[in-house]
């Protein structure tokens, strides 16, 4: 008969405590956010009054009124109206409130559970018999028939979730980072239209690659450490046929290899950590970018060549290009209207020799106000100082440090001396010279250039499948050497600007249709002292960019445009160019 009052006492208790904690689990599944840092609080009968006024517990609550935020319309009211007042099971937390939409831990559980039994043996050791009716016995037996099978089925369920749980667990690629890739596949072909040199573009079609295989780890999960592998044979048109910077693909070169090896390398290796609340630090050790770290309010085309936009010029401002290489950035939120970014990037950091190294060599340093009125409307204001860093768009005149470098840019003959030896003796241009006076016989030579860019950017979206937006840019490029007298020091003015269509599930969601129109970097004016030797760009070639992005599945979509120079190299003597491919995008 003892064990038959043990039981009658014991039944209720559980099965109450049993469904109460699971009304808090089932309206902890709704909540949004986890606060598993604190647990809910079960009343404890070892716990001392003189406690209550502590922070871990508070003492029993004699009324359900007594919880602050528990209405007499929740749904497990009166579960917790029963176990509070009639078992007195149930405490809240040291401010009154029981917070029961979040989520519950299997070890809040078990300590939740542990406070209720106990309170079960106090009162089983006082005789309590007046805790049980027949309604309660028979309510319990009817609620154990009724949910045999939904609970067996549960049971099979939640074995299955742990069976499958364990199996990838045990074949995951790492307990610490996850892998993810790209893979680009693209015929590009040019269809019409002269090079730099006046020339006309061999038609000959291509088929290009680029993979990219991101190790993407984390040690507190705040913080995030990429590692890059990337290969391509795709080297920059300007280098094998248009033979300006104007109109070269985003997802092209360098291909780090002899011919078109696709050969591995390490490309990106960047750290990214907080630093408080609002501000995270992006340590960069290998092929770092501005867009890592900065906004560069082009949303939809800005892909970095795997989506968006299929050209340098399309992808972002052309004064971003510069800031490359390795160093360190500061990203401040002030609030959800204003950030502000703050980064250093040097190219040549692990050089020592002479005009290399961290601070003596090429670098690009960019400040950014990024302002966002509100979820629609996108505001960036940008400052990059650089050194012996080029735009990687527009004109020859425009990238004079890297025309002077490179092997093919259309620079005209006339200095007596010919090529210097850094030429490796590729065909010279012809006479339809992009930098009148003569500047052949610097050709490999490395002329120190600085230069001061301010740009504008924004985007718009004006509806859900309709973002406009754009951009202008200036760019002051000073000669800081004569080379022994070959050249005179002076300054280059640059413009830039394009706006730019976004179309967002256009046609199907995930989808993207994109239009950019634009002027590419031109050399609006010179110094004096350059008229004669270097000039400005006379013409103005339009980049007029067209792209559909279609998404087949939920990771393969594919990409067919069509990129217009109408005067290539801002020179309209050049026919203009028309450049196609269809790229297809490949992630996992």
């Amino acid at each position: 008969m003892r064990n038959l009052i043990k039981v009658l006492l014991v039944s209720p208790v559980i099965f109450g405590t049993l469904m109460a904690f699971c009304a808090i689990a089932s309206a902890g599944e709704q909540s949004t956010s986890l606060q598993a840092s604190e647990p809910p609080l079960l009343a404890n009968p070892e716990v001392k009054s003189e406690n209550n006024t502590q922070e871990n517990t508070m003492a029993q609550v004699n009324s359900v009124s007594a919880l602050s935020d528990v209405q007499p319309t929740d749904w497990a009211f009166q579960a917790l109206q029963s176990l509070v007042e009639r078992y007195g099971c149930i405490a809240g937390y040291p401010n009154g409130t029981y917070r029961g939409n979040r989520a519950m831990t299997r070890y809040e559980f078990a300590a939740g559970l542990n406070a209720c039994l106990n309170r079960v043996n106090e009162l089983i050791a006082t005789a309590t018999g007046d805790l049980v009716s027949k309604q309660d016995l028979a309510t319990i037996q009817k609620l154990q028939q009724e949910y045999s099978a939904e609970l067996a089925a549960l049971r099979g369920r939640v074995d299955a979730v742990e069976a499958t749980t364990a199996q990838l667990e045990a074949h995951q690629f790492s307990t610490t980072a996850k892998l993810n890739g790209v893979a680009i596949f693209a015929p590009v072909t040019v269809f019409t239209g002269d090079n730099a040199r006046g020339e006309k573009i061999s038609r000959t079609p291509i088929f290009a690659d680029r993979i990219r295989l991101n190790f993407d780890a984390s040690f507190t999960g705040e913080d995030q450490l990429r590692t890059r592998l990337q290969a391509t044979n795709l080297n920059n048109l300007s280098g094998t046929s248009t033979f300006t910077p104007e109109g070269d693909l985003r997802f092209g070169g360098p291909t780090y290899g002899t011919g078109n090896t696709n050969q591995v390398v390490l490309d990106a290796l960047l750290y990214t950590f907080p630093l408080g609340e609002k501000t995270k630090i992006v340590l960069e050790g290998n092929a770092g970018a501005a867009d890592d770290f900065t906004n560069t309010v082009n949303p939809f085309l800005d892909g970095d060549g795997d989506s968006g936009a299929l050209s340098n010029f399309g992808t972002r401002n052309p004064i971003y290009y510069p800031v490359a290489g390795s160093g360190l950035a500061i990203r401040h939120e002030f609030n959800k209207n204003l950030e502000l970014t703050l980064g250093y990037l040097a190219s040549a950091p692990n050089n020592p020799t002479p005009g290399n190294g961290l601070f003596n060599g090429p670098y690009g340093a960019i400040g950014q106000l990024t302002i966002k009125p509100n979820e629609r409307l996108t505001f960036g204001l940008t400052y990059v100082n650089a050194y012996n860093s080029d735009l990687t768009a527009g004109s020859n005149r425009a990238n004079l440090h890297s025309a002077l470098l490179s092997d093919t840019a259309a620079l005209p003959s006339g200095i007596a001396g010919g090529p210097s030896q850094g030429n490796t003796g590729v065909t010279q241009p012809s006479g339809n010279a992009t930098l009148p006076g003569g500047l052949e016989a610097l050709r490999g030579q490395s002329l120190p250039v600085s230069s001061n860019s301010y740009g504008f950017e924004a985007s718009f979206q004006i509806s859900p499948k309709f973002v406009l937006g754009g951009w202008v840019g200036y760019t002051n490029a000073r000669i800081l050497s004569t080379l022994g007298g070959a050249i005179p020091r002076g300054d280059l003015d640059i413009w830039n600007y394009a706006v730019t269509l976004a179309f967002p599930d256009l046609g199907k969601k995930g989808s993207v249709g994109g239009i950019i129109v634009g002027m590419e970097p031109r050399v609006t004016g010179v110094s004096s002292s350059l008229r004669n030797v270097i000039g400005k760009d006379q013409d103005v070639s339009l980049h007029i960019e067209g792209l559909y992005q279609y998404q087949l599945t939920d990771n393969i979509t594919i990409t067919p445009g069509v990129i217009w120079l109408t005067a290539p190299d801002h020179n309209s003597n050049n026919s203009g160019t028309v450049i196609g491919t269809v790229r297809s995008t490949f992630t996992f």
